[in-house]
Parts: C-alpha cells; sequence; structure tokens
C-alpha cells in the first residue's frame, strides 16, 4: 500500500521514475540522478505521508482492538477516554498561543492527550479500584470538558488565520507529513504498539473477567493500567501529528475480527497491518477525489459509519 501510493496523484509518475528516486535516495550504484521534481513529488511529498499514514492507522486500529478487548466492549476505542479531545484542546491552545508552530502543536498535543486519560484514570481511582464502567465514565466527563474548552478557544481565537488552522487541524490530515513528523511521532507510537504486541495473551486473559485473571495469576490492575498506557501511548503518538481521525479504531478491529476471530494474539497483529492499509488507501482518496484535499476525519467518517452498520447487520452481534 505504501509503494503504491507513490504512483498515485494528479501528477503522474510511471514505475520507472519511482524506482530511480528510490534508487538514488537509498544509495543504490549506477543509479542515475533523477529529475529534481520527481524526487520532490515520490521522495518528499508522498512517501512520508504514506509511512505517517500507515503507522497512524495501525496505531489506531491496534489501540482499539486492545481496548474493546480489555473492557470487553466492541463500541470502545481510545477516543472514549479522552485522547482526543485532550489532543485537540492541546492543539488548539498551541495554535493560539505560539502561530501555528508546528513542533508546539505536536507537542501540546500529545501532553494533553495524555493527561486526558490520567485525568480520566484519576476519577476511576475515586472509586477504591479501577472498575471500567468508572474509568469509561471518567473519560466521557473529561471528554466533554476539553471539548467544551475547544468551543472556547474556537471563540476567542482569531477568525481569520488561527481559527481556520483550529478547525482544520480538528478534521484531521496529513497534508504536511514529512519526514520530521516520522521521527517525532514514530517512538510513541512504536512503543506503544510494540507494548500492546507484547502483552496480547494478557489482554486475552483480562477479557475473562477480573476474577478469572487473578485465579490466573495476572495482577489484574497493573496489566490493566499497562495496557491502558500502551494504547494511550500509541493513539497519542498519532493523534499529535495527524490530527482528529475517527472510526479507525472502532471499525477495523471488527473487520479483524471477521477474518481471524477474538483471539487477541492474532486480532491485535492482524489490526494492525488493516489499519495501516485502511488509512494509507483513505488518504489516497482523499487527496485524489477532489481538487481540492478532504480532510481524513471526514472520509474515515463517511465511509466508517455505514460500514459499521453493516458490520452490525451482518454480525447481528455474534462473537461478544
Amino acid at each position: 500500500m505504501v509503494l503504491g501510493s507513490l504512483f498515485i496523484g494528479r501528477y503522474p509518475l510511471t514505475f520507472a521514475d519511482v524506482f530511480q528516486v528510490l534508487g538514488y535516495k537509498l544509495g543504490l550504484p549506477n543509479m542515475t540522478v533523477p529529475e529534481a521534481v520527481h524526487i520532490n513529488v515520490a521522495w518528499d511529498i508522498r512517501l512520508p505521508r504514506a509511512i505517517l499514514g500507515a503507522m497512524v492507522g495501525a496505531s489506531l486500529a491496534a489501540s482499539g482492538a486492545s481496548l474493546q478487548g480489555l473492557f470487553r466492549n466492541p463500541l470502545v476505542s481510545s477516543g472514549i477516554l479522552g485522547v482526543s479531545s485532550g489532543a485537540g484542546f492541546g492543539a488548539s491552545l498551541a495554535i493560539i498561543l505560539f502561530d501555528n508552530r508546528t513542533f508546539y502543536v505536536y507537542l501540546f498535543a500529545f501532553v494533553f492527550s495524555i493527561l486526558a486519560v490520567a485525568l480520566a484514570y484519576i476519577i476511576g481511582l475515586h472509586y477504591k479500584t479501577t472498575p471500567t464502567i468508572m474509568l469509561v465514565l471518567g473519560g466521557v466527563i473529561v471528554s466533554s470538558i476539553f471539548s467544551s474548552l475547544i468551543s472556547l478557544l474556537k471563540y476567542i481565537a482569531d477568525p481569520y488565520e488561527q481559527l481556520p488552522s483550529i478547525v482544520f487541524w480538528l478534521m484531521g490530515s496529513l497534508a504536511t507529513a514529512r519526514f520530521k513528523d516520522i521521527l517525532i511521532s514514530a517512538i510513541p507510537m512504536i512503543a506503544g504498539m510494540a507494548g500492546l504486541t507484547a502483552m496480547r495473551w494478557r489482554i486475552n486473559i483480562l477479557s475473562m473477567g477480573d476474577d478469572e485473571a487473578q485465579a490466573l495469576g495476572v495482577n489484574v490492575l497493573f496489566a490493566k493500567g499497562l495496557a491502558i498506557f500502551f494504547s494511550t501511548l500509541a493513539t497519542a503518538g498519532a493523534v499529535c501529528v495527524s490530527g482528529v481521525i475517527g472510526w479507525v479504531g472502532l471499525v477495523i478491529p471488527h473487520i479483524g475480527r471477521m477474518l481471524v476471530g477474538n483471539d487477541n494474539i492474532v486480532l491485535i497483529p492482524t489490526s494492525l497491518s488493516l489499519g495501516a492499509c485502511y488509512l494509507v488507501l483513505v488518504d489516497n482518496l482523499a487527496r485524489t477525489l477532489t481538487g481540492a484535499e478532504i480532510p481524513l476525519g471526514i472520509l474515515t467518517s463517511l465511509i466508517g459509519a455505514p460500514f459499521f452498520i453493516y458490520l452490525l447487520k451482518r454480525t447481528k452481534g455474534r462473537g461478544w
């Protein structure tokens, strides 16, 4: 999917053009110097965008699959814990305070997405344990608070410069993706995905219920906290560079279950692959369907919501 994306776009590139660019940039011997425009289009614009899209899609899908297994609820995704709204507030605040400087937007979005989940977790601690329902309710409360704060920032933002930037960021996009964005976000996304992949058998045990998990020798609170931490880390790393992209973490795990079943040992890697392919495909549609690029969040919602209705109709809730 990533390689195929190099050929898709309004500027046509042949297989020979792409191979020449990749060979030249990778230092293969006896490669002629490509045209500057071919390097710019294939290497500087399309390749980092496709790689970042694959990483973002994989992170969101793996986080959604893990949280659905952990909470034993097919309607859960990382956004319900407040990650998206926290990141949206952080990015909006950075746009207003620092005139849309990319580094501060990424930093604030990442920090506030982590903070949002931490606040939801603290709300759950008021009940002496961390029951799943209290964590979800805490996430709903935190999401509502941050959504209101985002509206406040929109109200006070400069309507000619800051407000359009905030609105566009909240709709999600990979239009400005460059290799430096991959370097910034790769550490949290890779760490989160690696952590979820490593503990996927524990998520299987946790999905059986707290009593059964304790009987099998699993420290339930620690394992749940670790799974939530890795899910939040992967999602926060994704959202801080792509903006708010919905439905990926909700729909893709369901497609994975239709293919491989509910076993998280195979479901999480399957969700990683499907999520990466899906978001790269949607991003290709976003930049080619119309003359002006369509924000990713719009397309994922337009595709995800009807497709989720189809999934519910086809499966009739089986598997849960």
